[in-house]
């Protein structure tokens, strides 16, 4: 099955610290880097509506993470050092690109906590953050934190599920299309879910390779235990737009965020991709934080 373009625009790729990373590219102006989740079928596909939106006035970069899309898919080490790699990279080459020109930056879901990570890390952070409902800001996340890195992967699992004999069948039943389409009915806590969108999940889920990069998040090893103090770290305006209806819509333990200046919280009357649900009412959201950080800078 041959993998489609997952946004218009011209496809580019790169050999950086990550290996070679696939991301898209449209549009002229101030830069935005935009980032995907991390599933069993993710793609830059889940950004399509915030893609096309901000094209036409800005120029919009947007990666496919190790073991996604057209990037490389082999198997290796999926680690969270891999994908704050990838983010890191691209955030440098978008300064190399566009010289002067600060960089807002945009993650769904665990794509948040790399790019969150990255900003932290770098000598020149984007001037603004939005985090489509980001992960760990659950109480359980909250209450299990740890102030040194570490993942939160389950002893043993990875190999389990890497097995030979295993790997291949358990991906196969994740990757369905009556599985895609079941999990984004709980990603959107409906049944009226975005049929290009599951299509294409399916087809991005069927490529070879595509279950190394899965089967490390399934095992945990994707999640940081100490992603509450990284995202304490941000000093720049983050807005964190996430749904109100779904599997992830605990936001329990994000009071320590809310009380923060820099940042704001803004629930969609939606699942988790409140973008796709609610797309004029979430790009003149995204609109106005965007010209409002632009003005204070």
């Amino acid at each position: 099955m041959k993998l489609q373009a997952a946004l218009d625009g011209e496809r580019l790729e790169r050999n950086g610290p990550a290996g070679r990373v696939s991301y898209y590219v449209l549009g002229q102006g101030e830069p935005v880097l935009l980032v995907h989740s991390v599933n069993a079928a993710a793609s830059a596909r889940e950004m399509q509506p915030v893609f096309d939106h901000l094209a036409p006035r800005r120029r919009v970069f947007a990666l496919d993470l190790p073991g996604f899309g057209f990037s490389d898919r082999s198997r290796r080490d999926y680690g969270v050092d891999l994908f704050v790699a990838a983010v890191a990279d691209m955030l440098a080459l978008i300064e190399a690109e566009c010289p002067g020109s600060p960089v807002d930056a945009m993650a769904l879901s665990l794509g948040s906590e790399f790019l969150a990570r990255a900003a932290a890390q770098t000598d020149s952070p984007p001037r603004t953050l939005t985090l489509i409902t980001p992960t760990g800001f659950n109480r359980r996340a909250a209450e299990s934190a740890s102030t040194e890195p570490g993942n939160r992967e389950v002893p043993g699992m990875l190999a389990g599920l890497s097995l030979p004999l295993l790997s291949p069948a358990l991906f196969g039943l994740l990757t369905t299309q009556a599985s895609v389409n079941y999990f984004l009915k709980r990603t959107w806590g409906s049944d009226q879910i975005d049929q290009d969108l599951a299509r294409y999940s399916y087809q991005t889920s069927h490529q070879p390779g595509a279950r190394y990069a899965p089967l490390a998040f399934l095992s945990g090893r994707l999640f940081s235990r100490d992603i509450p103090n990284v995202y304490r770290q941000l000093k720049m305006p983050v807005w964190v737009p996430h749904g109100t209806r779904g599997d992830f819509k605990d936001f329990s333990g994000a009071d320590w965020a809310r009380d923060l200046e820099n940042w704001r919280f803004q629930p969609f009357h939606s699942g988790a991709l409140p973008h796709f649900e609610q797309p004029v009412e979430f790009c003149e959201s995204l609109d106005i934080f965007l010209d409002s950080s632009i003005s204070a800078s």
